[in-house]
């Protein structure tokens, strides 16, 4: 894969590879950090990644009764994508994937 990388301006971006691990295999590495329950932040398929566990106290100026769990991994604006079981631990996480600037292998026009 490859991702557009925009430092500048639209002028400046350039277009350099990545690897962009399988979505399946980035649910199962959350599901057992999940399953663990313990907060963890490190590295998982050559990207930062980092898994919060579910607190009983609401977020900050939230109508929510607890803090959910989440799970993050990538950098935004290059490729993120990020779990969050916000109806419970027990419920299916919801799902974002930021991978706007991802570009299926080409040869760039070369």
């Amino acid at each position: 894969m490859r991702v557009r990388v925009k430092p500048y301006s639209e002028d400046n971006a350039s277009i350099v590879p990545v690897m962009v691990p399988d979505l399946d295999e980035v649910r199962e590495f959350a599901a057992r950090l999940h399953a663990r329950g313990e907060a963890w932040q490190g590295e998982a398929f050559g990207w930062p990644a980092e898994y919060n566990p579910e607190r009983p106290e609401p977020p900050l100026d939230s109508k929510m009764t607890f803090t959910p769990a989440d799970f993050s991994i990538g950098e935004s604006g290059i490729w993120f994508f990020s779990l969050m079981w916000e109806h419970g631990s027990d419920a299916e996480p919801a799902e974002f994937l930021d991978d706007t600037n991802v570009r299926e292998n080409d040869n760039g026009g070369a």
